[in-house]
């Protein structure tokens, strides 16, 4: 990794060798930053805080070795990565102002991009994990991990009926919780609907009335103008000498048609004053029959203003006109068909809630069996590795149990509390002497055993659920003595079938590894590119007698320093 402008790192260049590195330095110096540049790679939370001040941005560039068809490389290059040679280049920008960039293979992506990678390449752990480890949750996702398809099968179909009956039972309780306003509001779209059902209004009817009331209110008006009318048109009976407008241009048609033969233009004149005699003779016929068919009957005026009246009554409450109306009648009538298939529907989410909840018990209980089978399992393996770690006589168990609940789901016989993981309560018990009895190992252990623990819970996973990368933040605190040498043996095993990395303030730990880099800060506070070495010979020596005794030139520091190397390369 290259590291620029980060923390108290001004520009420098971490070289991580095959097999066990570990990092050291004085307190201060600059190794948490290494673990924070490989958090940045592998998609950490970009704080704008680790700029140094003065620099405009904070860079991680990293050459990670990927196997070949592996589920990292694949994702890389679906993400546009390139490759070089095996190696995926890796870099991360954050400026002072909190933006952040990430380029993987030379293509700019995302940053969930480099989280996806992480899970595949690199497992950390710091003091923050063990505290983690403290919480059941992360104790019980860790048990699953380890059970594998065992658990994570039933697990992958409880979980899927355990979101469909948290959907079915919110449906459930909306609809009986509105059955009050349901109810209301069907009655008054029965009442609606009755109430248009007894007046029976056709489409248009409303403006049809309105024309036929229009015209009996005023049937002596209509008919008077109407006798009048064709009076002047067809002549009175009862006045032989009145003139009307029929025999006067029957005689004009008479007299042009007398002499049409004499020039066309008055026989064209004639044509069209024969057009007006016919038309006037069909308006005079159509005027006497208006008058003979007008209906003045007031009883046919007062049924009408009954049926407008009614009609009136509809179009207040439903629509401005009878079309509105009869449409709010088709929706209203879909509605209650609706509203009154919501008992139906009551009674089949009832049907399907208990369905499911008799599957989740089922699946429920297949979890409990594969989680206490693979709980024993665990325990026993971690309990061996606490036993190459200087704590041959803990004990580590599982306690896996339900909490009773009325109004749960049916495990072992018991009615008890379920949750979107199942009905299981798990959490890790350690017993750290014979005749003590286990407790959970968040009041059972001391923080130099919670350091050992954790590193016996990574080893297990190891050989089960392998990384390429272990990254380990100075999970030895707390430990000395033996135990660190323990620990520092058990971490160089690990890294015969892995890459580890180590933050470490212990000597005994570094000693075990295959490379040692020693962070140091230059007199202005800044670690340069020269201030991460690589620590070989009469350097490495120097190194941990000051990590011994505090003092480089220790003769009896050097001789420890020595006799650590030593043991360490007959381990080896």
């Amino acid at each position: 990794m290259r590291i620029r402008s980060l923390g108290v790192i001004d520009d420098a260049v971490v070289e991580l060798s095959p097999g066990f590195t570990a990092v050291t330095g004085e307190t201060g110096a600059g190794k948490t930053m290494v673990v924070t540049s490989l958090g940045l790679l592998l998609g950490g939370r970009a704080d704008p805080a680790l700029v140094r001040i003065g620099a405009k941005a904070a860079v991680v560039e990293g050459r990670i070795a990927l196997r070949p068809g592996s589920s990292a490389t694949l994702r890389a290059e679906e993400a546009g990565a390139e490759l070089d040679e095996g190696a995926l280049l890796v870099s991360r920008t954050v400026s002072a102002e909190g933006r952040s960039r990430a380029f993987l293979g030379g293509r700019s992506v995302p940053v969930g991009v480099l989280s996806e990678l992480a899970d595949e390449l690199v497992a950390v752990h710091g003091q923050t994990d063990q505290q983690g480890l403290l919480r059941p949750a992360r104790q019980r996702a860790a048990l699953d991990r380890y059970a594998g398809d065992a658990v994570a099968g039933p697990l992958a179909k409880y979980a899927g009926a355990y979101r469909r009956l948290r959907a079915v039972a919110v449906e459930l309780e909306e609809l009986i919780t509105r059955a009050r306003e349901r109810a209301q509001e069907a009655d008054l779209l029965r009442f609606g609907l009755d109430e248009i059902a007894a007046v029976e209004p056709l489409p248009g009817e409303d403006a049809e009335l309105a024309a036929e009331a229009e015209r009996l209110g005023h049937a002596e008006a209509l008919a008077s103008a109407a006798a009048v009318a064709h009076a002047a048109l067809a002549g009175n009976p009862e006045d032989p000498e009145s003139v009307d407008a029929t025999t006067l241009v029957a005689g004009a048609h008479r007299a042009l048609d007398a002499v049409r033969s004499h020039d066309p233009a008055l026989a064209a004149l004639a044509e069209r004053i024969g057009e007006v005699a016919i038309l006037l003779g069909d308006v005079a016929g159509e005027l006497a029959g208006y008058a003979d068919d007008l209906d003045a009957d007031p009883l046919r005026l007062a049924a009408v203003e009954e049926r407008r009246a009614a009609l009136t009554a509809l179009t207040r409450k439903y629509g401005e006109d009878i079309t509105a109306v009869l449409a709010w009648a088709q929706e209203g009538a879909a509605r209650l068909t609706e509203l009154d298939g919501d008992d139906d529907r009551i009674e089949q989410l009832s049907a399907e809630r208990d369905g499911l909840r008799d599957e989740l018990s089922v699946l429920a209980q297949e979890l409990t069996d594969a989680r206490t089978e693979a709980a024993a399992r665990f325990a026993e393996a971690v309990t061996a590795e606490l036993a190459s770690l200087a704590m041959p006589h803990a004990r580590v168990s599982f306690s896996v149990s339900q909490s009773e609940d009325p109004e749960g789901v049916a495990v072992g016989g018991r009615t008890v509390a379920y949750g979107p993981t199942g009905a299981d309560e798990v959490e890790l018990l350690l017993a750290p002497h014979p005749g003590a009895p286990p407790r959970p190992i968040a009041k059972g252990a001391s923080g130099g055993e919670l350091s050992r623990v954790m590193l016996a819970v990574e080893v297990v996973f190891a050989g089960t659920d392998p990384v390429p990368t272990y990254l380990f933040d100075e999970v030895d605190a707390g430990v000395g003595g033996k135990a660190a040498v323990e620990i520092g043996r058990r971490l160089a095993k690990l890294a015969k079938s892995a890459q580890v990395v180590v933050v470490t303030h212990l000597p005994q730990v570094a000693a075990f590894a295959d490379r040692q880099l020693l962070v140091e800060k230059t007199n202005d506070g800044t670690v340069t590119r020269s201030g991460v070495t690589v620590l070989e010979g009469e350097d490495r020596v120097r190194e941990l007698s000051r990590m011994l005794a505090g003092q480089e030139d220790s003769e009896t520091a050097r001789a420890h320093a020595e006799e650590l190397l030593a043991t360490a390369r007959a381990d080896g």
